[in-house]
């Protein structure tokens, strides 16, 4: 496939947009390593946080913690979104990153159970709620940051790259928590070496946090603050945009419950319901990591060029057969046989997470950009993401068969595979029109800059291609 390469919209130059997406994308690769960092030590932080004699009771009920920070991710959303209409992406990143490496550090701090008593769980899910409103307010701010500065002509493949970042940033945690577990032995992670890898965290968000202070804010919103145009009440204006939050969010449940499958509840299942040794578990989940990893770029320069809305369709239900194999072929497998399955899992991430962020960030005017990724991602993510290792392990406690979270996953590919099919080419149009209305009163302010006029109108007066493309 030939990619034809498009220069910076006006008023960027390339320098200045690399800087950007490196800023932005380092960051979200620590956030993600804060935040997942937890679900590859579910197993010891169960332990040392809740008391409880039987091993599985103890389990769900650190799944429930990582849960439960899930679910204060709208919340997040609803502060940090608006905040990005508001003030601007770049300065509310850099809040968001020093919240969570805060929260991350502070884990690692916490005393145990066997302290403090009922303390200690009640300390540990505050700072889960904490990183959960940091994610919460990440999304919708780096994702509108990326893709403003892309422009809608290369949305895929840079939006893409948020994803495979964050991808990576769980890998990084998979090998420092299952790194020292091989080093060091279950004992001396039990004991006090799950605290290093949280730790980490601190010096890390300084440095991403630091980064991210020095960037410049996106082009389309600096014009819209020069002229005055920001919205004051975003979360009032995004009521006129139900129905892409609507679309959205229903996009975004496969993504939500893939990505929590391939990447969190997979190393657990490999183990505690398989039987799988830490080595193979430890293996399977980095290949598979980096399976989704490296097909989220190319998936995402497909779709700027070849449109969106088949390969979501086509991707949904290589997701559906994907889960399927997966699950009903647990009982009784070997390492060897179960490979592919999960192969299969890990493919349909990497396709199918390559284009979300792109339609987001079409589907909604520069204006509330930001406050309608936020709400509409995060409430999946908690419901259908958060929540899926948790549903997936109670399942399974419940009906005492290994399969059972198979028809979880597959009712979330089903939901997002007919919102998909919903999006039509007037969805697009609104957004066209309500950026076009924008760029006449940027054009019409006597405050705004030629380059910050320039660089709005640059990046926003292709949309009809775009639409023709993913409609």
């Amino acid at each position: 496939m030939t990619v034809t390469k498009s220069s910076p919209p006006a008023g960027i130059s390339a320098r200045g947009r690399r800087k950007a997406f490196v800023g932005a994308t380092s960051g979200h690769l620590i956030e993600w390593y804060d935040y997942g960092i937890y679900g590859f030590l579910a197993v010891y932080m169960g332990q040392a946080f809740f008391s409880s004699a039987s091993p599985t009771v103890a389990l769900i009920s650190s799944f429930a913690t990582f849960a439960l920070s899930f679910f204060v991710r709208p919340l997040g959303g609803l502060v940090f979104g608006p905040l990005g209409d508001r003030i601007g992406r770049q300065r509310t990143m850099a809040l968001v990153m020093f919240l969570m490496a805060g929260s991350t550090f502070t884990i690692g701090l916490l005393p145990t159970y066997e302290t403090v008593g009922f303390l200690a769980p009640a300390l540990l899910i505050f700072a889960r709620c904490v990183q959960g409103l940091s994610a919460g307010g990440e999304i919708g701010t780096v994702t509108t940051f990326i893709a403003e500065y892309a422009g809608p002509k290369r949305r895929g493949f840079s939006t893409s790259l948020l994803m495979m970042t964050a991808v990576l940033g769980l890998m990084v945690g998979s090998i420092v928590a299952n790194g020292m577990t091989a080093v060091f032995g279950t004992e001396f992670m039990q004991e006090w070496g799950w605290r290093i890898p949280f730790l980490i965290a601190g010096p890390l968000g300084l440095i991403a946090a630091y980064i991210r202070s020095k960037l410049e804010d996106s082009p389309e919103f600096k014009a819209l603050a020069h002229s005055g145009h920001t919205e004051k009440q975003p979360l009032k204006a995004l009521m006129s945009w139900k129905r892409s939050l609507l679309l959205v969010a229903g996009c975004i449940t496969l993504l939500a419950s893939l990505f929590y499958m391939v990447l969190t509840y997979v190393s657990t299942y490999l183990t505690t319901i398989l039987g799988f040794d830490n080595t193979t578990r430890f293996w399977f989940v980095m290949i598979a990591a980096g399976t989704a990893a490296v097909l989220m770029p190319l998936g995402g320069m497909f779709t700027d060029r070849f449109g969106r809305k088949n390969f979501l369709i086509a991707t949904s239900i290589m997701a559906i057969v994907s889960f399927a194999w997966f699950f009903f072929s647990a009982p009784g497998a070997t390492p060897a046989e179960f490979f592919w399955p999960l192969m299969a899992c890990a493919a349909s991430l990497g396709l199918y997470a390559s284009t979300p962020y792109a339609v987001m960030s079409d589907l909604f005017p520069t204006n509330v950009r930001a406050s309608g990724i936020s709400l509409a991602y995060n409430i999946p993510i908690a419901v259908f993401g958060g929540s899926a290792p948790l549903i997936a392990s109670a399942l399974i406690s419940g009906t005492g068969n290994i399969s059972s979270p198979a028809w979880f996953f597959i009712t979330t590919a089903v939901i997002s595979l007919i919102a998909v099919c919903i999006i039509s080419p007037r969805d697009y149009q609104r957004v066209e029109e309500a950026n076009l209305e924008l760029k006449q009163k940027i054009a019409d302010s006597q405050d705004t800059p030629a380059d910050a006029q320039s660089a709005f109108a640059a990046t926003e007066q292709k949309q009809p291609v775009v639409r023709q493309r993913i409609g």
